[in-house]
């Protein structure tokens, strides 16, 4: 298993800088990481730093929590891919989510139209840690049922970050079709090669280099 080949390098930190999103990109070109994943506000440079690399980029919407207007997450899709996004996590409204309304799967539904139309991917964060089992089970079918291309168990901001039962249970209850992220917590070679062996297709995580150094060193 190349698990670099998995990693969304990230930095989502309140205090990072630009020198930071430039070490991330310049790390994820030297070991090989899939993607990077950046706040908003860097996405630019990000691109510019990327250039014609291979490297997926990737920013969140509606970060961390997720209650903003359907409105203004259509403006932060738009406005980032414009600033060069290939792809998008959009914090799923877990408070309409518990309230029962309908409304969280026309939001997403309308997101996942606007990120296609520009041919980009949507992925949905559904923070697992504010879910139960059932929840869980009902987020990945609102989130399928909208059409996004991925869910994601969490943001890194909540109480926990991925169990590896989570990524099983959202695997199971999730079409062939949509892929799994796993991300927050995951800060070791062996818990990330879990969550691969449990259904993810991806890992969001901030050690990305660690582990590729730790995967070298125990081949």
């Amino acid at each position: 298993m190349d698990i670099s080949r998995f990693i969304e390098h990230t930095n989502l930190k309140p205090d990072l800088t630009g020198d930071q999103i430039d070490r991330l990109v310049a790390e994820a070109k030297e070991h090989g990481f899939f993607g990077v994943c950046v706040p908003p506000f860097w996405v630019k440079r990000a691109a510019r730093e990327i250039g014609t690399e291979a490297i997926q980029l990737v920013t969140v919407i509606g970060f961390p929590l997720g209650y903003q207007r359907t409105e203004v997450k259509l403006l932060e899709i738009e406005k980032a891919l414009e600033d060069g996004a290939n792809e998008v996590d959009i914090v799923m409204n877990i408070s309409a989510f518990k309230s029962g309304m309908p409304w969280t799967k026309i939001e997403l539904a309308k997101c996942a139209k606007l990120t296609h139309d520009h041919e980009a991917l949507l992925k949905v964060i559904i923070e697992t840690a504010y879910l139960a089992d059932d929840e869980i089970i009902q987020a990945c079918k609102i989130v399928s049922d909208a059409g996004a291309d991925f869910v994601k168990t969490s943001t890194g901001f909540a109480s926990t970050g991925a169990q590896e039962h989570h990524v099983k249970l959202m695997r199971k209850h999730s079409p062939s079709h949509v892929g799994i992220k796993a991300s927050g917590g995951i800060k070791d070679l062996a818990t990330a090669r879990k969550m691969v062996e449990a259904g993810a297709d991806r890992l969001g995580l901030s050690a990305g280099v660690q582990i590729v150094q730790e995967a070298k060193t125990s081949n």
